[in-house]
């Protein structure tokens, strides 16, 4: 198709090892015949937001901490025109009846927080705080970003509709940082889900990102270029299902065992607090706020570290102590962190079940990483292992959990994007 060869072989080139020009041909020719069949012919756009994972700084962007982190090639794409209405329409091949919001009124909804259509009017809502222009359009999209799977499904659809209503009105003019505040404060308080930044820092800026939080208004990203692929190494994210529902207490136990590890030296996050004051107060500090709540603040202190040294070994292109820094932030995760049991459900334990079988994976063939991988205690792993070595640890692992469980991932060098 004319459309497809014009306007996407850019974006498809950069993953047709995992999904084959055929395959994204295939997949935006039935997207835009979906559009021409809910709203006619129209001069339409085309656009692509990818999901994203974690790969150093677990748990540490809450407490004003460093993260490294990286768009892949799954993603969210949409096919959208201008509409005269004065309301967003858009259909999602994942529902059955289309999102529809009026822009005449785009004050917080109570019935549709948790929805698609909250994050439409809240992103609407901070353009036109902002002073962007807002207007109508009508979309249909699709995701290949696996829900729950810890690969930032829900950030990529943010970013992506935030991307048409700059496209179309603002004529691109809104930086990516910008884009992924406002979609975070529609996912804070028209959504209701009060999550980080990080994850759509990502997806609008795309590639490998260090993003420092000490200043989260102004959080300093820096792109930087490797390709796992030529080291011989695959990057996977291992699915160990569960269910996040029951997890609410155990997520927000994080943040607040490290602010009261902050509040005791009178400061209000780790990031305030060296490991010089954290370890010369241990004896009081732990009759304070006890051991957990202590190691968890040791853990953020070490991972910020941590951070730093990944991209340093990355940009001396010295992969093995990337590698051996992957495992220690893993560990650290798992025993001082403490995300990857649920203490609510300790019979339920899929998260350390995978550790526990890759770990002995890699111990055999004497190369490797692995961690969890995003907010723990239900969900994702994320394990880097040899090309040769991925049928095999499949097989296994579908063996254990289920088929299909094991996604091979692609980092993707550009984040959100309007294709020409």
């Amino acid at each position: 198709m004319t459309l497809f060869s014009d306007r996407t072989q850019k974006l498809a080139l950069h993953e047709i090892d995992t999904h084959g020009i055929v395959k994204q041909a295939q997949r935006w020719e039935k997207l835009i015949s979906e559009f021409h069949k809910r709203f006619g012919e129209a001069d339409i756009r085309l656009f692509s937001t990818p999901g994203r994972i974690e790969i150093g700084g677990n748990h540490t962007d809450h407490n004003h901490g460093k993260v490294l982190a990286a768009s892949i090639d799954l993603d969210s794409i949409a096919v959208a025109a201008q509409s005269t209405e004065n309301a967003i329409t858009m259909y999602s091949e994942q529902y059955p009846q289309p999102f529809i919001v009026k822009l005449d009124n785009l004050s917080a909804v109570d019935s549709e927080r948790g929805t698609t259509a909250a994050l439409i009017r809240g992103i609407a809502s901070r353009f036109q705080q902002l002073g962007y222009h807002v207007g109508g359009f009508r979309a249909c999209v699709t995701s290949d970003v696996l829900i729950g799977s810890g690969l930032s499904s829900s950030a990529s659809v943010e970013v992506l509709i935030a991307t048409i209503l700059n496209s179309l009105y603002n004529q691109n003019t809104i930086e990516p940082i910008t884009i992924a505040q406002l979609c975070q404060d529609a996912e804070n308080n028209y959504f209701g889900k009060p999550c980080g930044l990080m994850d759509q820092i990502t997806c609008a800026v795309g590639g490998i990102v260090k993003i420092d939080f000490n200043d989260p208004r102004s959080p300093l990203v820096e792109r930087m270029e490797f390709d796992f692929s030529r080291e011989g190494y695959s990057v996977l994210v291992v699915d160990t299902g569960g269910s996040h529902a029951d997890l609410t207490e155990e997520y927000a136990s994080i943040p607040r065992d490290m602010k009261s590890v902050a509040a005791y030296f009178g400061k209000e996050f780790c990031r305030e607090i060296s490991e010089q004051e954290l370890l010369k107060d241990a004896a009081r500090l732990r009759s304070s706020v006890g051991d957990r709540a202590f190691l968890r603040a040791l853990h953020f202190i070490e991972e910020n570290k941590r951070v730093d040294l990944q991209v340093n070994v990355l940009r001396a292109k010295d992969f093995p102590a990337f590698l051996r820094l992957v495992n220690e932030s893993g560990n650290s995760s798992f025993r001082w962190l403490q995300n990857v049991v649920a203490g609510s459900a300790t019979t339920e334990q899929g998260i350390a079940t995978a550790l526990a079988i890759s770990k002995r994976c890699i111990n055999e063939i004497g190369a490797g990483a692995c961690r969890v991988h995003g907010g723990g205690f239900a969900g994702t792993i994320q394990a880097f292992l040899p090309h040769e070595k991925v049928i095999e640890y499949t097989k296994l692992m579908e063996s254990i959990f289920v088929q299909g469980c094991v996604n091979q991932i692609t980092i993707r060098p550009v984040g959100t994007v309007e294709l020409q």
